[in-house]
């Protein structure tokens, strides 16, 4: 039955699903049409909306670059690549495969999204490579790889999860003044034991399910990726002072050495970890793991490749997120949820709509700030915890992103894959994955 299932969507997404770009600007029609028809805007003032937005994200736009590109080059390191082959050697058969893969990524994306979207591609590029046993054909490269992309759901109750962060830190403005002030430490929201469970719920069933989707064996497709350019610098001898400078190791290690010292003294004296003090870390650990500033360049631009489809689409998802909030259909769509919600059912109703303003506002510190307003007042009223309200919410906006195309160009990218080829699956893992939400969240929340 699962079989069947993915195979339908597949089917569909392989007919009917557009470029990511085409999506965006489909969905930029449609909220615009929707504050027109549904919000009692003139189509003057959506544009005005929607032109006005455009560059509202640019701070946090670079933050997310830098994320997926410090990631990137952290899982492109010696090291990193080392364990993840040998990660790899563990499966021996397609069904090993997707179930490590799944395992491997939700880790991944628990430690950080950036490293998740890069480390989980690289890691399904190996397993691609080493899945091969006799009569046995190869894994299905498609499901592999969206099943690398199903770990993104549990990335908002990890360590980079920017609402659980953000309220980690009494950072003033609005949001800070509907929580008089206060903060809510990680221990209460990331490494409390109801967010503990949910995840491990999701990390337990979710292999199955992607097990369950396995094709045919006429159907597999298999695929080899390509090396990567780290080979380049294997046979280079350097001769000119310059080139004997790119490629000793002495820069990049004093460099990261100091960005180490800063850390630890930042974190020494109270710092906040926030997403700044995460992509910090891992440009700290990508200096000093990479064997010369060279190395380190090499994978930058490999990066900056990976992460070059989404660059444009952050304007656009910004004109579409300044449309949702100037029109008022954001506080349309999480007010509505809030009505009809009891303190029994609060959380559960949070969580949806927090998974349908996704697809319209696809950024975590965004989405907080266009919930939050209404959300922590609710649950005041209502004498639900925030945290567990704030926590709905993340889950809500990692739910969703299986099939928000935004997050998926930077794995593709690696993995030489389509949107297309892995969206038909992404729609069953949203099905389950939000069965498995619900329950969690409605008894645990």
């Amino acid at each position: 039955m699962v079989r069947s299932l993915s195979n339908f969507f597949t089917g569909i997404m392989q007919r009917w699903m557009p470029d990511a770009l085409i999506f965006a600007i489909v969905l930029t029609l449609v909220v615009m049409v929707a504050g027109v028809f549904g919000g009692d805007n003139s189509p003057t003032q959506m544009v005005r909306f929607w032109g006005g937005g455009i560059w509202n994200l640019l701070a946090f736009s670079m933050q997310v670059i830098l994320s997926l590109v410090t990631g990137s080059i952290l899982a492109q390191t010696d090291l990193v690549k080392n364990i993840l082959r040998n990660l790899a050697r563990v499966a021996s058969t397609p069904t090993q495969a997707i179930v490590l893969m799944t395992v491997i990524a939700a880790v991944c994306f628990w430690i950080s999204w950036g490293f998740g979207l890069i480390g989980s591609a690289l890691m399904a590029r190996e397993i691609a490579r080493r899945v091969r046993s006799g009569q046995v054909r190869g894994v299905h490269y498609p499901l592999l790889v969206a099943s690398a992309y199903s770990g993104f759901v549990v990335w908002h109750a990890g360590l980079s999860g920017s609402i659980p962060l953000k309220i980690a830190v009494d950072e003033g403005g609005a949001i800070s003044a509907l929580m008089n002030g206060s903060f809510i430490p990680i221990s209460e929201t990331i490494f409390s034991w109801p967010v503990i469970a949910i995840c491990l719920m999701i990390v337990v069933t979710m292999p199955l399910i992607n097990c369950l989707m396995m094709p045919a064996a006429a159907d597999v497709i298999e695929f080899e990726p390509s090396d990567d350019d780290s080979s380049l610098l294997d046979n280079f001898e350097p001769n000119t002072p310059a080139e004997k400078i790119e490629h000793s190791r002495a820069p990049t290690f004093i460099l990261g050495s100091l960005g180490a010292f800063y850390l630890i003294d930042m974190l020494a004296n109270g710092g906040g970890f926030g997403l700044n003090a995460i992509n910090f870390s891992f440009l700290v650990m990508g200096l000093l793991l990479h064997r010369s500033p060279a190395a380190y360049l090499i994978a930058l631009n490999r990066a900056i490749q990976d992460v070059s489809g989404i660059v444009l689409q952050f304007p656009l998802y910004a004109g579409i997120m300044g449309m949702m909030v100037q029109s008022g259909l954001a506080v349309s769509i999480s007010s509505w949820f809030v009505a009809i919600s009891t303190e029994g059912t609060f959380t559960l109703f949070t969580f949806l709509s927090a998974g349908i303003v996704n697809f319209f506002v696809p950024l975590g510190g965004g989405q907080w700030a266009v919930q939050a307003p209404i959300v922590i007042p609710a649950a005041q009223a209502l004498d639900v915890p925030i945290k567990n309200a704030a926590m709905a919410v993340a889950f809500g906006d990692a739910w969703t992103n299986l099939v928000q195309p935004l997050w998926a160009l930077p794995m593709l990218g690696v993995a030489g894959l389509s949107l297309k080829d892995i969206m038909g699956y992404c729609t069953v893992m949203l099905l389950w994955s939000g069965c498995v939400f619900a329950v969690g969240i409605y008894f645990l929340l």
